[in-house]
């Protein structure tokens, strides 16, 4: 009796390359039929109101799409600019208090003076 490990077999793979028969993946046969899964994606069309009415009056359909491309491209770049405005809004505002609580603590009676009319300035402005 030898204590040798069992020979390992050599196979050739479909692609024509060579592998041991024990690296090989086990593969098992399916069972049933493979489920198709079906998702749907649903998107609501467009509310093409504006233009029906637009082509009813005689405007051309060059203006009608026109007004479907650049309406959704105003929408978005006045969008852009009100969240750049309140940005700036945000930064106007912190910089004040800053500037005030800078004032206050560091001016004594005339920086407490000064910084009650920024208050006060601030307050009319709203």
């Amino acid at each position: 009796m030898s204590n040798l490990p069992e020979p390992v077999r050599v196979v050739q793979l479909p692609d024509g390359t060579y592998t041991y028969a024990d690296h090989l993946p086990a593969i098992q046969a399916p069972t049933t039929a493979p489920q198709v899964v079906h998702q749907h994606i649903h998107q609501a069309p467009p509310d093409r109101t504006v233009q029906r009415i637009a082509l009813g009056s005689g405007v051309g359909a060059g203006a009608v799409a026109a007004g479907v491309y650049f309406g959704p491209l105003l929408v978005g770049a006045l969008t852009a600019i009100a969240a750049n405005l309140a940005l700036l809004t945000l930064l106007a505002a912190v910089m004040a208090w800053g500037v005030v609580t800078v004032v206050k603590s560091v001016g004594g009676p005339d920086g407490k003076a000064a910084a009650k009319t920024l208050a006060r300035t601030r307050k009319r402005r709203r």
